[in-house]
């Protein structure tokens, strides 16, 4: 949850562009209704109970008169031993009723019980309960808007400036318009039925990476210069290591020296080998070695980092497929799993650079980093729409802790700035 509340925090660009458009779309042509917000308050409804068995005790007092009899009769046989002085002691008699008055102390403590059925005097509660549920809160002026062909058309738009998508925001659209077409809605209604549909588009593909029990399960990282793969890799690999996984890096970006040096720092960070090259040499080299080292150490996970590359640079993207190619020569099976990092920034174009990197190094998953800098979160929704790839994880920062599973109610309630 804390990961959720920062990616709320974090989410301001995605989420204040979204909310500021539904609010004018919704005010544009809108009206003001009174609105009394009824609330259910469900803690009411104990009291009736707590009442209702209370009237109870009340055959149990009528019981308690019957021993009142019983201390009668014994001052009865008393005064009949006392018959022959009687005629002296007539005003003892008058003492006799002094002892009527003392049974008369025993009922009173019997009313005691009758406060207690008092309490059903809840008739004045039970009517601050229903002022509370009807009335708690004075009516409130809400905007609404009637839900025709304007407004849709003007959530397409600005679904679409959020980079849904042309396909995905009219279905989004449609799906909201469904059954509710020509009904009047608020804005924050209107906010909870798009959370609803980024959400629904979201949970097939919202799954974590699969570990087998290979050993070494390889793990290629694929994605453009400046994607976030490095440190990706990095956090991975200190939390796998932390799941108590073996890991051992492989520092495939021989082209970069700042690429190694990062990796040999969250290598020393998360206490995992990095396997390193001499700057300019063959990237798939490197990678064959790396495989030999894994299987001999007996590691559970080899992380392969390579190089960025633009998905338009052919010479570039035929070197990943003969990396592919020699890991295949070492397992057939491997890579298992080809990590794609996309840059949330890059809007649309995300959807060209999975496009282009599935063909040559068959994508297996998805891992969304920098979503704290763009106005462009809802390329995810398009990216999920369009190709169903799972997403494993997203990033929202540079801490360690800011690389975590992907949640889809979580992203939607976040991307939308609706409440959880």
């Amino acid at each position: 949850m804390s990961f959720f509340k920062k990616m709320k925090d974090k989410l301001f660009k995605s989420s204040s562009k979204l909310e500021e458009g539904l609010d004018a779309i919704v005010a544009e042509g809108g009206e003001e209704e009174i609105v009394e917000e009824t609330i259910e308050v469900v803690v009411d409804t104990p009291v009736v109970a707590e009442i209702s068995p209370e009237p109870e005790p009340e055959p149990e007092p009528e019981p308690e008169p019957e021993p009142e009899p019983e201390p009668e009769p014994e001052p009865e046989p008393e005064p009949e031993p006392e018959p022959e002085p009687e005629p002296e002691p007539e005003p003892e008699p008058e003492p006799e009723p002094e002892p009527e008055p003392e049974p008369e102390p025993e009922p009173e403590p019997e009313p005691e019980p009758e406060p207690e059925p008092e309490p059903v005097k809840p008739a004045p509660e039970k009517t601050g309960i229903l002022g509370r549920i009807l009335g708690r809160k004075p009516a409130t002026p809400v905007v609404k808007r009637v839900l025709d062909d304007d407004m849709l058309e003007q959530l397409e738009e600005l679904l679409i400036t959020s980079d849904m998508g042309v396909e995905t925001a009219l279905r989004v659209t449609a799906n909201m318009a469904e059954g509710r077409f020509g009904k009047k809605l608020s804005s924050s209604e209107i906010k909870s039925l798009l959370a609803q549909e980024v959400a629904r588009i979201l949970e097939p593909v919202a799954k974590p990476m699969p570990l087998y029990t290979k050993k070494p399960q390889v793990v290629l990282v694929v994605g453009v210069n400046g994607s976030g793969k490095t440190t990706t890799i990095g956090k991975l690999a200190s939390q796998f290591k932390a799941a108590g996984k073996s890991v051992v890096i492989a520092a495939g970006d021989t082209f970069r020296a700042a690429a190694v040096e990062q990796l040999q720092v969250w290598g020393e960070r998360a206490n995992v080998p990095v396997l390193t090259a001499p700057e300019g040499s063959d990237p798939a080299s490197l990678a064959f070695d790396a495989m030999t080292k894994a299987e001999n150490d007996g590691a559970d996970l080899l992380l392969i980092d390579t190089a960025g590359r633009l998905q338009n640079r052919s010479d570039l993207m035929e070197e990943l497929a003969k990396i592919v190619r020699v890991i295949r020569k070492k397992d057939p099976e491997a890579p298992h799993n080809t990590l794609l990092v996309l840059d949330a920034t890059t809007g649309q174009n995300a959807l060209n650079q999975v496009d282009a990197f599935q063909k040559l190094a068959d994508v297996s998953g998805l891992v969304m980093t920098k979503l704290d800098g763009t106005a462009k979160g809802g390329v995810l929704v398009a990216l999920a729409d369009r190709f169903g790839l799972p997403i494993h994880a997203i990033g929202v920062g540079e801490q360690i802790d800011d690389l975590a599973p992907f949640d889809p109610e979580e992203f939607a309630a976040a991307l939308t700035g609706t409440q959880t």
